[in-house]
């Protein structure tokens, strides 16, 4: 037989390795030789090793692909479309290119932007349309990884964006690919160009900072009710510190708003009721604003004597007491029960529900709830308030104060508070904020004064922008000083609720040096502006005219702020006399009753999907 050459790392020959397949002193693995004794030989193999890899990667992926959507959603997702094997092999290949996807959408309805397999997303009916257009090919049709699929900035349950990016492979051969992918969406989705980009662009990575516009009506900035549980502790620590005058200056500007509503709203329908009638539904105003929050509230002595079942006593106390200050329970339930004008939170109402026919449907089978006079009384009173605050039309005074508010977040801050899962050592927590403007001109939507705050920043965390939202109207609407906003910043921990996700937007992202790159490679710079007439059609007849619906059927404004003020708890009580010390931090939640319609807005909770990734 041949001599074969010596190994060049061991001098020892192939048939003299050891048994664990090395050579004489050798220290690495075996030496390949091709056929004719070469150095090199088994790249063929290798080939076959490395490709065997990656089917095996393939298969496990997909077999844990498989185990999560087997486990949710009746076996079927929202991020993985399966085509049997034929279809796959007879779809001609086509090539991809690396594009900017820009589009909007109103997230009423959706569980948010980001895609997941058991919930309905904006991105999951994205992904459906890519493949029914052709922008994705079968083959990749069963994982958005493989398009490489990457965001620009993620949003909430429900919050709306007018301009957001996706980067990503797209088949983009067809002159009407856009028309095409719009054709399998629905109408509060759009898509509004594709831009193809260089080959290492990311939509995440590639951003320089996004606009934000949140909407507001005017009456968040009302002071709580005095009789209120967080009214009652206002106006105690004022008392006791010796500020009441400094806190009631603060407020010179709403000074008597609700002792005229009681007089001029409340009083007249108490009035004209029998006096046994009145007797009950005051004892219930009364009771509401003593106790203590409880999702399941007991029927009291008068109701079980007054009405033909348990079950019936049980809803008219739960629906009398949800009526007024204290809500007892989620006033969806009261909505249901005997059709007021309020209900849980917009966003949570609408993804949680089947469709808008559906639920019209159910509510047409139920039988109409015949309401008792007790029953009736509180039904009015409870709209009365909520017109009441609907007429208020805010002066340039409070506007003001909320710009001063606001113009405290400007700059590079530690928001740790402003987030969950942050400590205040945590370096990403600053973060840099480059204007934060509320408009001085109010928008009037039918009988509601709407103001429109407009947000720019570098990047924002999980709830940051909703919590700052909050924090400076409950400073503002509380007559508190407004530097407790940059005591936030600093070590402590405080718990701030965040405000409704129904008002938040986002405007758009910028992209000025992607945009600079992409010139310079010959394509489109990644701008919204040649879209700007569709996008303010979209967003005066799918997001604004939304919210405004929503606002007014739901009271989402009114019931966040009513459940704030009288959620019997210390969490808020940074914006009294007594500062943050007055407060704890939410951080024992075992256990803890707390309102069903606050629950989401507290805050502290992780659901799953943010503004914007950190």
């Amino acid at each position: 037989m041949a001599d074969q050459p010596e190994s060049a790392s061991s001098g020892a020959r192939p048939d003299e390795r050891d048994a664990r397949g090395r050579g004489r002193g050798g220290r690495g693995g075996k030496a390949r030789f091709d056929s004719k004794g070469r150095r090199g030989g088994g790249s063929a193999g290798n080939r076959e090793r490395f490709s065997s890899k990656r089917d095996q990667v393939h298969e496990q992926r997909t077999a844990k692909r498989r185990k999560v959507i087997d486990g949710t959603n009746n076996g079927n997702s929202f991020m993985s479309i399966d085509f049997s094997p034929e279809e796959i092999a007879s779809e001609e290949r086509r090539p991809k290119r690396k594009v900017a996807v820009l589009f909007g959408y109103s997230g009423t309805g959706y569980h948010g932007l980001q895609i997941n397999h058991s919930q309905k997303t904006i991105e999951g009916d994205l992904f459906a349309a890519f493949v029914k257009a052709g922008a994705i090919s079968k083959a990749n049709a069963d994982d958005p990884k493989k398009s490489g699929m990457v965001r620009c900035a993620r949003t909430d349950k429900g919050v709306h964006a007018a301009g957001n990016v996706l980067s990503l492979k797209l088949i983009i051969e067809d002159d009407d690919i856009v028309e095409k992918i719009n054709s399998y969406l629905p109408d509060q989705i759009r898509v509004w160009g594709i831009h193809r980009t260089p080959g290492s662009f990311s939509a995440y990575q590639g951003c320089d900072s996004r606009w934000y516009e949140y909407l507001m009506p005017s009456y968040s900035l009302l002071p709580p009710q005095p009789q209120s549980f967080l009214g009652k502790q206002i106006t105690s620590s004022a008392i006791e510190k010796g500020v009441y005058e400094e806190y009631q200056s603060r407020l010179d500007d709403v000074k008597g708003f609700w002792e005229e509503v009681e007089k001029n709203d409340i009083k007249p329908i108490l009035d004209k009721l029998e006096p046994s009638v009145r007797m009950h539904v005051e004892k219930l105003l009364l009771e509401s604003v003593d106790q203590i929050l409880e999702d399941d509230p007991q029927p009291s002595a008068h109701a079980a004597t007054s009405t033909s079942s348990a079950a019936q006593v049980s809803e008219t106390e739960q629906a009398q007491k949800e009526a007024f200050v204290e809500p007892t329970a989620s006033e969806a339930e009261l909505t249901q029960q005997a059709t007021a004008a309020t209900g849980a939170d917009a966003d949570e109402a609408m993804a949680d529900a089947p469709s808008s026919s559906t639920a019209a449907e159910t509510a047409t089978t139920k039988p109409a709830k015949v309401l008792t006079p007790v029953e009736l009384a509180v039904k009015e009173v409870k709209t009365a308030y909520v017109a009441a605050k609907r007429r208020y039309r805010i002066t340039s005074t409070r506007i003001e104060k909320l710009q001063k508010a606001l113009g405290l977040y400007i700059g590079t801050h530690n928001f740790h508070n402003y987030t969950i899962l942050k400590s205040a050592t945590d370096p990403s927590a600053k973060r840099h904020i480059k204007s934060f403007q509320a408009e001085a001109t109010p928008i009037h939507i039918g009988d509601t004064e709407w103001i429109s705050i407009k947000i720019h920043g570098q990047s924002f965390m999980m709830h940051q922008i909703r919590k700052m939202i909050a924090m400076a109207v409950m400073v503002v609407r509380s007559g508190a000083p407004l530097d407790l906003i940059p005591q936030s910043y600093e070590q402590r921990r405080i718990s701030i609720p965040k405000a409704p996700g129904l008002g938040l937007m986002l405007e758009r992202p910028v992209f000025a040096e992607a945009s600079k790159k992409a010139v310079s490679c010959g394509k489109d710079p990644i701008d919204f502006a040649q879209y700007e007439d569709n996008i303010r059609q979209f967003k005066d007849q799918y997001i604004y005219k939304r919210m405004f619906e929503v606002e007014e059927k739901e009271n989402s404004f009114h019931l966040f702020f009513n459940q704030v003020d009288n959620y019997r708890t210390d969490y808020f009580l940074w914006v009294t006399a007594g500062g943050l010390e007055a407060s704890r931090e939410r951080t024992n939640r075992t256990g803890e009753r707390v309102p069903k319609a606050l629950e989401t807005e507290l805050g502290d909770e992780a659901d799953g999907v943010v503004e914007i990734g950190t």
